[in-house]
């Protein structure tokens, strides 16, 4: 999972995830193997790292690392959420008081706002020493086409929770980039999906709630939401994905990733999103760079045609560079 700062001063937040699904022997030196990664994207700016599928018997080593990460800088702040079980609250909340980083408050809004909710946020809340400072995230996960209503849920959620402490921080995140499977999209055909999350966004500022200038926007680049579940292994498709992000809409193109109509189907898919009116030139980001200098390579060669990661950097750096574009002209 790529990692992707935190910046206090900035309108963008996003709550890094240490790791996927990884069990059994070995998973500490995997997320130590992450924890690096993580540092590496965190020299400066704080943000927060969550590990939301630790298994219980993992708590104790995931501690370890948490108090790792948090005692280094005092940088990266540990998330926990009401549902998460008593040993991960217990552990994430300890490492926030005993190194004063505090700690991010996940709340999970994956449909309608349950009202239950609420009281399980004062519940945990209650747990934590009063002078540990908390940051809410309102996370509302995927925000698809058939999820129109997800701006009045997080309007619902925000005037449920926001009075229940003084926060530090207080974000809204979501992704709105599907889950691409084997029967989804056409090989070579441009696909455009709503950017609901960006909506959603625009939906909880046009609200005209008191809050709106404390409320920061958060973002899971152009990988979906459900990416944070997959489990290590298996191997990956025979196919990829290349991403460009439109004032409206997520623009996706699969392409084969072997075979003898690789080369030509990888530089047909970044010409297509290249001559999308909406391109933004070379010059927008490191991402639109990449995809221009692959649409105009030769076929005969498959020198920088890249990867799946080559392809998922090149999404996400173009995406985000975009986003905080956006939110700095507001």
């Amino acid at each position: 999972m790529q990692t992707l700062p935190l910046q206090e001063s900035s309108t963008i937040t996003h709550a890094t995830h240490l790791g996927t699904r990884h069990a059994g022997k070995g998973c500490g030196q995997h997320w130590h193997k992450e924890l690096n990664r993580v540092r590496r994207a965190h020299r400066r700016p704080p943000g927060w790292v969550d590990a939301p599928f630790a298994e219980d018997a993992q708590i104790p080593a995931l501690s370890e690392i948490l108090s790792e990460c948090a005692g280094h800088s005092r940088l990266l702040r540990p998330v926990t959420g009401p549902e998460r079980s008593e040993a991960q609250q217990s552990a994430a909340l300890a490492t926030a008081h005993r190194y004063g980083c505090g700690v991010g408050i996940r709340v999970r809004v994956p449909g309608e706002w349950d009202g239950r909710t609420t009281e399980a946020v004062g519940q945990l809340l209650a747990q934590a020493d009063p002078d540990v400072p908390v940051d809410l995230l309102l996370d509302l996960g995927s925000v698809l086409l058939g999820r129109p209503g997800a701006g009045k849920e997080a309007l619902r959620a925000l005037d449920a929770v926001l009075p229940l402490a003084t926060w530090r921080t207080a974000a809204v995140l979501g992704g709105s980039f599907p889950q691409v499977t084997d029967d989804m999209l056409e090989l070579g055909e441009l696909h455009e999906e709503p950017r609901g999350d960006w909506h959603m966004w625009h939906e909880i500022r046009a609200s005209g709630r008191d809050y709106l200038s404390r409320l920061a926007y958060g973002d899971y680049g152009v990988q979906p939401v459900t990416a944070l579940a997959q489990k290590r292994g298996g191997g990956g498709p025979p196919w990829g994905v290349l991403r460009y992000t439109t004032g409206n809409w997520c623009a996706l193109c699969k392409v084969l990733n072997a075979g003898p109509d690789r080369t030509a189907g990888i530089r047909t898919a970044a010409r297509r999103i290249r001559d999308l009116p909406e391109f933004r030139g070379v010059t927008a980001s490191a991402g639109a760079t990449w995809l221009r200098n692959c649409a105009e390579g030769p076929v005969t060669s498959s020198k920088g045609t890249g990867q799946v990661m080559d392809w998922l950097r090149a999404g996400n750096v173009q995406h985000m560079t975009y986003i905080v574009r956006c939110l700095l002209q507001r």
